[in-house]
């Protein structure tokens, strides 16, 4: 059974390009994650305050750059805390 197929000698070469209506770029919004501004909504207490111990309420003036939890408290050693951290908590 022998059948003519036709002529083969065709150049291979269809007419589409293969290249879709996309662009490949994603449309999707992410996961929600890290939307928020942190703690004390994302801003700082300013200039000027005090450190405050949490333990016996020694007062030092913050000092710009440092923070509180950085500094122990020179009457007994414990952590200092920003003052007004520690009037929010106790409230």
């Amino acid at each position: 059974m022998n059948r003519n197929r036709g002529n083969r000698n065709g150049n291979g070469n269809g007419n589409g390009n293969g290249t879709g209506n996309h662009d490949g770029q994603g449309l999707g919004r992410g996961m929600g994650h890290g939307g928020g501004r942190g703690r004390n909504n994302g801003g700082g207490f300013g200039l000027g305050g005090y450190c405050v111990c949490a333990k016996c309420d020694t007062k030092v003036k913050h000092a710009q750059g440092i923070k509180c939890t950085d500094l122990k408290c020179p009457e007994c050693g414990h952590t200092m805390i920003r003052e007004e951290l520690l009037a929010k908590n106790r409230v």
